[in-house]
């Protein structure tokens, strides 16, 4: 595989470091030939996330698309498996998907393993936008236990939606006018 890029963000990449993130970025070449380029963003942040400092992103370049993954460890090196695990289901998927939009079914050769199905909607849920600051959707969020939460927001009369990131912060979604 041909990673294009690979950078550190408060990291200085080191040659081992870049030899293996390459040896186990080449394997997902198994699961895909379709795979173009990648590139790859190792970074560390001990004040952030302190059980987990270590962050590997990858961006993989197919025809057709982009399948993205990142993954946090407690160094680039768990990190890197650990981003390289989702992004083997991702292409299984992508793999998947290409297959079934061909009208000849071809028979491919898989690994025994568990077999993954699709995401399906399992539960549809009505609710009741209630107007509210985003600092009280906030609130209600954390009382239900929820990682977002849909509501208008009073001040721009929007439908939006608040939810938790991955550094303890939250983010704010409305609709582009």
């Amino acid at each position: 595989m041909n990673i294009y890029k690979l950078t550190g963000l408060n990291i200085e990449v080191t040659d081992a470091m870049r030899q293996y993130a390459e040896d186990k970025l080449g394997k997902l070449d198994r699961i895909s030939d379709q795979i173009v380029d990648a590139r790859v963003v190792m970074s560390y942040d001990s004040n952030q996330n302190a059980a987990n400092p270590a962050k590997v992103e990858v961006q993989l370049n197919v025809p057709g698309g982009v399948i993205r993954a990142e993954e946090r460890g407690l160094d680039t090196y768990a990190a890197v498996d650990l981003v390289v695990e989702k992004l083997e289901r991702q292409l299984r998927r992508f793999k998947g998907r290409l297959i079934g939009q061909r009208n000849d079914r071809v028979e491919i050769p898989e690994e025994p393993e568990v077999e993954e199905r699709e995401p399906q909607i399992a539960r549809v849920k009505r609710h009741v936008l209630r107007p509210m600051a985003p600092e009280d959707a906030a609130i209600q969020m954390e009382a239900l236990g929820h990682d977002f939460f849909l509501f208008r927001n009073v001040d721009t009369d929007l439908v939006s939606v608040i939810y938790r990131r991955h550094d303890g912060d939250y983010g704010l979604i409305e609709p582009a006018s």
